[in-house]
């Protein structure tokens, strides 16, 4: 019997002629980079990506295939675009050091909560494009959501391409820069909320008499399922809410409790803190 020599099929990158770079392959960096591998977004070799310890590189260089050092600047030079992973605070320094690798052909992505697309400009020192974003934690399972705003100079072929990114890691909504830290209080901030209202569920659930493990999944899964009815069904939540509440039932009864402890006007007021508080970090 013959023996037949089957070749691997090597499936092309959707965006082959992009290099790109993630300086600051920490949490969110790194999930976006895992993604990008996942999807087969960019060709692995035209991937850099930085972290600040040079062992650390060469662990995640090993494990995810593709080139991780400590040079920012050599990783922005072999880059067409830059995504900024870094903390807000380390943004000014990191624009200064890269300074000489960037060309007002390069488009500059930051994910760091509060700096304004106009400071990056500035610090630039030319017309570069700079997109802000605002990506949420559970882009670690592709079901975040990622809010997008421009820059000055940013054309529409260059925001296509920040949103086919951000998409790699769930859902994209393109805002003006003033809604940005509004986006930072609800859906930057927001799963800490929800993982409230989970765990305050899951309580119930054993004060009622269900074991701890049943309670916790029947929470989650029934905030999940919620959310993604207001999504694919595109209703309006109070639609969605009357649809469970009969009358005379349950669930008005609960309902009732809801609004006599103020659980409505809280999360209001959490947004509007959280929102605030973005607003105090953006003004230094």
């Amino acid at each position: 019997m013959s023996d037949f020599a089957v070749e691997a099929t090597v499936v092309p990158a959707q965006l082959p002629n992009i290099r790109v770079a993630v300086l600051g392959a920490g949490k969110m960096g790194g999930i976006l980079l895992q993604a990008f591998l996942k999807e087969n977004l960019f060709s692995d070799e035209k991937i850099h990506a930085t972290v600040n310890h040079a062992e650390k590189a060469v662990a995640l260089s090993t494990q995810w295939g593709v080139d991780v050092t400590t040079d920012n600047v050599k990783a922005a030079s072999e880059a067409d675009l830059i995504l900024i992973g870094v903390k807000p605070f380390q943004v000014p320094d990191l624009i200064a050091e890269i300074k000489p690798a960037l060309t007002p052909e390069k488009t500059l992505v930051s994910f760091a909560a509060s700096v304004k697309t106009s400071a990056i400009e500035e610090a630039a020192g030319m017309d570069i494009a700079v997109i802000r974003a605002m990506p949420n934690t559970p882009a670690a399972l592709a079901a975040g959501v990622t809010a997008l705003c421009r820059g000055r100079f940013v054309t529409d072929k260059k925001m296509e391409l920040a949103q086919r990114i951000f998409e790699t890691v769930g859902r994209v909504v393109t805002v003006d820069e003033k809604h940005m830290d509004a986006v930072t209080g609800l859906s930057g901030s927001g799963p800490a909320y929800i993982y409230i209202i989970i765990e305050a569920l899951a309580e119930a659930g054993v004060k009622v008499g269900l074991p701890r493990d049943t309670a916790t999944q029947l929470a989650a899964q029934t905030a999940y399922g919620a959310a993604k009815m207001v999504l694919e069904t595109g209703y309006h939540p109070a639609l969605l809410k009357d649809a469970v509440t009969t009358p005379a039932g349950c669930t008005i009864d609960g309902i009732l409790e809801l609004e006599e402890g103020g659980l409505r006007v809280t999360l209001i007021k959490a947004v509007m803190r959280a929102t605030e508080r973005a607003r105090q970090l953006a003004a230094g």
